[in-house]
Formats: structure tokens, C-alpha cells, sequence
């Protein structure tokens, strides 16, 4: 079930890949990617990209959700590195339009944490098509009122994030998201799959996404539930409010939307549509892990990835039902074998991620087509890592 290389002293990923793709439904298939002291130590593959049969190549792109967030991230550091903006300035600053209806002084920071206020896209929107019109979103972003004031609390912005941090990303480059992933992170490392709006030469490489329509049908039939479940947990003073969860994560038609459609993959949703190889997002996190550089190439400066990487808040966020220990645009890095102290990266849904650990310069990436976890992503990148992070343990 597994083609690629691997050093033997990381068998345990393949085992647990190979676990994985035997639970997998008809048509899935993923690819784990491995760096450790610099080095690729794993770089497999398995099952399908899709349910005609067609198997998973080595270039084949896998659309990874809020994975995307890490990548997006990463290139806000490189401005930041190149003295274009700094964290704490106010995003109005370089899109004056934002200023509207109180969030004057929100700043780059604040989207990086999720503590804006603006994670509600379900009344943003009346549809989910909406999504692929960048004009539109920004704009509606712009005159949109917070749901609370900037800092102190963070409530994750599922969806929004990607239009929040990609419009100041444009506005202070005058360049777009899909131009600079390209000649800012996978140019200079040479990576062989890293978009936030495929090309359209590329469109072909996308696995499709496999939606288990079962388990769809019942998170469905469970909204009724959903509400009572709501009064209860208010009484109990519980952190998260799922009416809160669902305006952040469901904008309206969001069930009929289709991921991995060519319209959905080449529009630029920097906070869910980015398709990589988990070879490539492997190969970014191994230059974080290494200090900001890999190869000879300088990815961020020491001192860029120190301020990237230091945690911003330990509190419960409000939308995720657990502490994120956000970083600028990365939270802590869970395995089934521990967290690394210091570990970061970035987990989509359906059960993708990339993360990285500086203290044993480790790197792991997971991609995939099949899945339909918690808005959070399902334990495969945890069990991938953890493998990894066992491994790297024992050497």
C-alpha cells in the first residue's frame, strides 16, 4: 500500500500510514512527509486521488484546509523579516477601509492570534460561492462590526483569517497571496507543490476530496441537538459556544460547496483552499525548525522566528474547545505521543497538518483526500506525528 523511501530508523510513520489507509473509504489516499536535523527522512504514499482508481503520485496536490493558515502565516513572517509592517501595527494602517465600524485599532497581531472579533462569517454571506470572490470578502470584511474588542480573547477565525491576513499581506505588497507563496517561500526552497490558488496548468495534480456522505448526513441530523446541547453548556459555564463555532466555521450552503472543484482550487481562500505535497510543506517546516533556514537558504531570521513562535495566549479560545497556545498565525503542535514544548505548526480539517519542532529540528507533514472530522481535523497528523516524534525521541 506504501511506495516512497523512508530511513529505517522512522518505520513506525509508515506502519501507522499504512494503519490509516486501510480505514480508509474508497477513493482516499494520502502522503506523509518527514525532515529530521535537515535532513528527509520519510517521503511515502499511499491509496488513491480519487474514486475512479487513479493512484497517489508523487506530485499529486491534496487540498488541506486551515493547514493553509501555516503557510499564510509564514509569508506574513517573511514582510515582517523584509521591514514592510510589524505586528503591532494597526491593519488600517495599510488598508484605511478596515477602519470602519470600530476596528481602528485592531492590529496585525490580533488576526495573527484570532482576537479581531470577525470570525462570524455565516452572517457575512448569504452563500458559500461568495468565498471565491476576493473583492467581495474583503470588502465585506471591511465594513464588518467585531464581535468584540481586539486582544484578550480569541475565538478562531476558521474562514475569515485567510481574507483578513492575505488583504494586508496585498496591500502592503501590492502583489497577490498566490504570487508571493511562490516567489517567497517555494522558489527560493524549491519546492515542488505549495499553492494558495493553483495554476491552471496545475489543476490536474489535485486529488479530489472524498466526502463520506454518511457521516455528513448525520452532523446534519445532530443541529437540533446541537442547540439544547448550547443551554447546557452555558449553564455549566462552559468556554465554547457552539452557535458560536457554527458562525465561524459553516457560512450558508457550506454542504453543497465543492473543495476540490478547478473553481474552488484556483481561487485564492488563504485559509483552506492551499493544495501542497506534504513533501513541500515538510520541507518549509524543516527550515522553521532549523532556526528559519535549510540548505543554505534563509527562510526568516532568527530573530523573526522568535517573535513567530512565541506564545500569545494559554486561555481556551472561544470557537476551538481547547487551548490553541497561539502563536503569529501557528498554535502548539499536538501528537498521540506528547507535545513538544516549543512545537508549532498548523492542523486543518478532515486531518491534514504540518508542524514543526525547533528542539529536535523536526518536521512532519500529513496530506489527504478523504475525511470528515471535527471542524478541527480528525487525530491522523497526531498519530503521524506522534510516530515521528517517538522516532526522533530514540535517536
Amino acid at each position: 500500500m506504501i511506495e516512497g523511501q523512508i530511513h529505517p530508523n522512522f518505520w513506525p510513520v509508515a506502519r501507522t500510514l499504512e494503519k490509516q489507509l486501510r480505514a480508509t473509504p474508497h477513493g482516499g489516499g494520502a502522503a506523509v512527509c518527514v525532515y529530521h536535523r535537515g535532513k528527509k527522512v520519510v517521503d511515502i504514499r499511499g491509496g488513491h486521488a480519487d474514486d475512479t482508481g487513479k493512484r497517489w503520485g508523487a506530485k499529486t496536490l491534496s487540498v488541506s484546509f486551515s493547514t493553509t493558515k501555516g503557510v499564510v502565516a509564514t509569508l506574513l513572517h517573511k514582510l515582517v523579516d523584509q521591514d514592510l509592517l510589524d505586528y503591532d501595527d494597526p491593519v488600517a494602517k495599510f488598508w484605511p477601509e478596515f477602519a470602519q465600524a470600530g476596528k481602528a485599532a485592531i492590529t496585525v497581531r490580533h488576526l495573527l492570534c484570532h482576537q479581531a472579533g470577525l470570525y462570524d462569517i455565516r452572517n457575512l454571506i448569504d452563500s458559500a460561492d461568495r468565498m471565491l470572490d476576493w473583492e467581495f470578502m474583503t470588502s465585506s470584511l471591511a465594513a464588518a462590526t467585531p464581535k468584540h474588542a481586539p486582544g484578550g480573547m480569541s475565538a478562531y477565525h476558521g474562514l475569515t483569517y485567510g481574507w483578513l491576513v492575505g488583504e494586508v499581506i496585498h496591500r502592503v505588497t501590492d502583489r497577490t497571496v498566490p504570487e508571493l507563496v511562490q516567489s517567497e517561500i517555494a522558489e527560493p526552497l524549491g519546492l515542488d507543490g505549495l499553492y494558495i490558488g493553483v495554476p491552471e496548468k496545475e489543476v490536474k495534480r489535485v486529488a479530489k476530496l472524498v466526502i463520506e456522505r454518511e457521516r455528513m448526513d448525520r452532523v446534519q441530523r445532530m443541529r437540533p441537538a446541537v442547540k439544547r446541547i448550547h443551554g447546557a453548556l452555558r449553564l455549566v459555564n462552559f468556554p465554547v459556544d457552539p452557535e458560536r463555532m457554527a458562525a465561524a466555521l459553516m457560512p450558508p450552503d457550506i454542504e453543497s460547496f465543492d473543495w476540490s472543484s478547478p473553481d474552488a482550487v484556483r481561487a485564492c481562500i488563504p485559509a483552506a483552499t492551499g493544495a501542497f505535497t506534504a513533501r513541500s510543506l515538510a520541507k518549509m517546516y524543516a527550515a522553521l525548525a532549523a532556526g528559519g533556514e535549510l540548505d543554505g537558504v534563509r527562510l526568516l531570521s532568527e530573530a523573526t522566528m522568535q517573535r513567530a513562535t512565541e506564545i500569545q495566549t494559554r486561555k481556551f479560545d472561544k470557537v476551538v474547545p481547547f487551548p490553541m497556545h497561539w502563536r503569529l498565525g501557528y498554535h502548539r503542535a499536538a501528537t498521540t505521543r506528547g507535545t513538544p514544548p516549543r512545537g508549532f505548526g498548523h492542523y486543518g480539517f478532515g486531518g491534514s497538518g504540518a508542524w514543526a519542532d525547533p528542539d529536535r529540528e523536526l518536521a512532519v507533514a500529513l496530506v489527504l483526500n478523504s475525511g470528515f472530522g471535527t471542524p478541527f481535523g480528525d487525530i491522523r497528523t497526531a498519530q503521524i506525528g506522534g510516530a515521528a516524534l517517538r522516532c526522533a525521541k530514540r535517536l
